[in-house]
């Protein structure tokens, strides 16, 4: 059985009540998957993105599926929608955050996500859910880019006790990175003097649009990419409803001009995090969010396979 996505879910709902016992084997090639991981165990400052994934699909079946900047709609694709991952039965936030992070990697460790175009777009939660879809990448593509947009650097080496924490997402993906992967980030406005140390010495940040989109622009068409968005990265004037917002961010159709340079590449999988529904009553932080996910979800289901 297989669910289009939007589809109305409880945050209990687990991934394998649409699937069965052994997800892989009726995955299709060559379609694109999401899937929840609604967690906010290492939040510090305001917390609330465990709601993130089914604020995104409560508002997506309300908005346009047809997008006027691709020139492209939804209804002519078929993608679906895995539900949520579980956290487990545990109070402790580093068991839960454990839990569905190994039911990620159950799922899809046998899913040959190269050789069989399967591309997997995850719903957070905060940013520590990025490990697993990162990491599963960062092995299946030995020469990677990946793209991170955020107003926070990421790079500490644990924060607040926890070494997965969503402030060491990136440091974390670091520790899996062999000789040909890349990194770029852009959109940082936050961070520690020795991380924005580490990121000049290592010409990972871009300070400017300009830079960053001239970056992807060089990027050649077929080399992989995978997109980690924290949606802090646009400024909280437009998308307040997010955890640890930073004023200086970019607008929406910032972004836009990043999805019509990467319709025209590689983009092999992403995932769109920090997304707090009740932080913004008004909830037009669920609907801009939603749209960030349809514009992704017409690269990875239009652009270049």
């Amino acid at each position: 059985m297989t669910q289009a996505f939007p589809v109305p879910v409880t945050l209990d709902t687990p991934v394998r009540a649409y699937f069965g016992a052994d997800l892989a084997k009726e995955m299709t090639p060559g379609n694109t998957y999401l899937i929840g991981f609604g967690f906010d165990g290492t939040a510090c400052f305001r917390k609330g993105t465990r709601f993130g994934p089914n604020g995104l699909r409560s508002v997506s079946e309300d908005i346009e599926s047809y997008s006027p900047y691709q020139d492209d709609d939804l209804e002519e694709k078929e993608f679906f929608d895995l539900g949520n991952l579980q956290l487990g039965d545990s109070t402790d936030v580093e068991r839960q955050w454990q839990h569905a992070t190994d039911d990620f990697n159950r799922i899809f460790d046998p899913v040959d996500l190269a050789a069989s175009k399967i591309k997997v777009l995850t719903l957070g939660g905060e940013h520590s859910i990025s490990y697993a879809p990162i990491v599963k990448y960062l092995k299946q593509y030995p020469d990677l880019v990946l793209l991170h947009l955020d107003a926070h650097a990421d790079l500490r080496d644990g924060f607040t006790g926890y070494h997965y924490s969503h402030a060491s997402i990136i440091r974390r993906a670091l520790d899996h990175f062999g000789p040909k992967h890349e990194l770029i980030q852009y959109g940082i406005r936050s961070g520690t003097r020795e991380e924005y140390q580490w990121m000049r010495e290592n010409k990972t940040i871009r300070t400017s649009r300009k830079d960053f989109l001239e970056s992807v622009a060089a990027i050649p068409a077929d080399r992989p990419i995978y997109l980690t968005l924290d949606l802090d990265y646009f400024d909280p004037s437009f998308l307040p409803g997010t955890g640890t917002p930073e004023p200086g961010g970019e607008d929406f159709h910032s972004f836009i001009s990043l999805i019509k340079l990467l319709r025209e590449r590689n983009l092999v999988g992403a995932d769109v995090v920090e997304l707090s529904p009740d932080i913004d009553p008004t909830g037009n932080s669920d609907v801009f969010a939603a749209k960030v996910v349809r514009e992704l979800l017409l690269v990875l289901e239009g652009g270049r396979r």
